[in-house]
């Protein structure tokens, strides 16, 4: 049986490519195609374990590596370039465009889907503003090619046989936006390399990338107003941004190691993300250190977290839906043993369980 696994870009490694190192855990020999592969020595270890990508003419487009983004237009013509005529099985791993990939009626295609598109469907009016892409000819033409690709999305549903999402929010998202059912199978969490740690320390921890809908700066803001301590985890283009709101009882570290964020995920007091994720991979492992998550009300956390066990919700994307959660959070004692052992149902061994019964049924 011939396998390909399709991932939209290699880039960096985060939640999408965590799944990919355990498809490619389960299916060896399975050939990789990906729109673009950047990714540094030490990563490409972890994720491929030194197998070779076939990427799509993106790759050698003048300055790619670091601006390949600028390419949108052409994704859904660079993914339909990849030849997957001889293989049985294509196993795609798409929050953009890997779902489209050209098939034929003898072979069988599963998607796991992190995400349809944000910034063309559910995320497309933030995105515009967050960018200040709301007027002008630069916003005309991004709002044409976003235009093309959800009809390009929505027309390519259909390419895939059998869909599986990441969290039964984004199973709704794939539903409404395509029309179509998913099998929900949570992404692998390394719940081995996040120890359990019972000493917690005074100061609050967030990590992510910095970039407009995590809403880091909220978070800031409202510790801004505060004496308790926050360290920021994490790099981006809103870096200098969230640095200017910074008080003297916030730290920000920009871009750590794994060694250094698994740290302070075990020492932190608890884990704050205001974003509204998918399913949210760096909370779970924040809560196998033990560590309690205080978060916003949307989205798949609502799948992991469990108030007043492992962490609580605000309702809000605002500074005073923080301040105010964090007050309450004070007021609640929390067991760390406890925590991990709500999550330990999201590791690494049941993915690839769930992942390898699923293809056995129905491949």
């Amino acid at each position: 049986m011939k396998i390909a696994i399709v991932h939209d870009w290699l880039t960096t490694n985060a939640g999408a490519e965590k799944v990919l190192r355990e498809f490619l855990d389960i299916y060896p020999n399975a050939d990789i195609f990906s729109l673009v592969d950047f990714l540094d020595d030490k990563d490409r270890e972890d994720v491929l374990n030194g197998r070779k990508v076939t990427t799509s003419f993106i790759q050698n487009l003048p300055f790619a590596k670091n601006k390949f983004r600028n390419y949108l237009g052409l994704f859904p013509l660079a993914i339909e370039q990849f030849d997957l005529s001889e293989y049985d099985l294509i196993l795609s791993s798409s929050h953009a465009v890997a779902k489209g990939v050209l098939t034929h009626s003898e072979q069988v295609h599963i998607s796991y889907v992190h995400t349809p598109i944000r910034y063309a469907w559910d995320l497309y009016f933030r995105y515009l503003e967050d960018n200040n892409l709301q007027k002008g000819f630069k916003a005309t033409i991004l709002k044409y090619i976003l235009h093309k690709i959800r009809i390009w999305d929505y027309t390519t549903a259909n390419r895939v046989d059998y869909y599986i999402s990441n969290s039964n929010y984004i199973a709704k998202r794939i539903a409404k936006i395509y029309n179509k059912s998913a099998t929900t199978i949570y992404p692998p969490v390394d719940i081995d390399k996040f120890k359990l740690c019972i000493n917690k320390e005074d100061f609050y921890l967030t990590a992510s990338r910095l970039v407009p809908y995590k809403k880091i700066d909220l978070i800031v803001e409202a510790f801004a107003k505060s004496n308790k301590k926050l360290v920021v985890i994490g790099d981006g283009t809103q870096m200098e941004y969230i640095k200017s709101k910074a008080t003297s009882n916030i730290e920000i570290l920009g871009y750590q190691e794994d060694s250094v964020l698994l740290d302070y995920m075990q020492r932190a007091k608890a884990f704050i993300f205001a974003g509204v994720e998918d399913f949210g991979i760096t909370p779970v492992e924040a809560m196998a250190c033990g560590t309690p998550v205080i978060a916003l009300n949307q989205g798949g956390l609502r799948e992991s977290i469990e108030s007043g066990i492992n962490g609580i919700f605000f309702e809000e994307q605002s500074v005073e839906s923080i301040k105010e959660a964090i007050n309450r959070f004070e007021s609640i004692s929390f067991k760390p043993s406890i925590i991990r052992d709500s999550i330990v149902k999201f590791g690494r061994d049941r993915f690839k369980k769930e992942i390898e019964e699923f293809i056995r049924i129905v491949f």
